[in-house]
């Protein structure tokens, strides 16, 4: 029987390949950091998420509307940090550390 006859073996080369290829640094990440902010925003088409990678690092600023901003930041900051722990873990299975910074236009 041959490598390649083996499931667990094509399965593995097809993953390795897509992800070598499609892969973003933080594009985890900063998916679901646009994901979370335009679920939380009233005004979802306003949400901008920028990133500045920098070695093995990524910095997000979000900008969203006026109105939004209290929304993403949340009572003392608590629903910030939430998004700011989530991307974190979507940034740990992309091998990258994240910061998330919500900016005031």
């Amino acid at each position: 029987m041959t490598d390649a006859a083996e499931p667990g073996n094509e399965l593995d080369e097809d993953l390795g390949e897509q992800e070598d290829g499609n892969r973003l640094q933080g594009g985890t990440a900063q998916a679901t950091l646009e994901y979370i902010a335009r679920s939380l925003a009233d005004t979802p088409d306003a949400v901008v998420v920028e990133g500045d990678e920098r070695g093995r690092s990524v910095r997000f600023r979000v900008h969203v509307a006026p109105g939004d901003m209290g929304r993403l930041i949340g009572r003392r900051g608590r629903v910030a940090q939430a998004i700011r722990t989530l991307v974190r873990v979507g940034g740990a299975r992309d091998g990258v550390e994240t910061n998330v910074d919500f900016v005031d236009d």
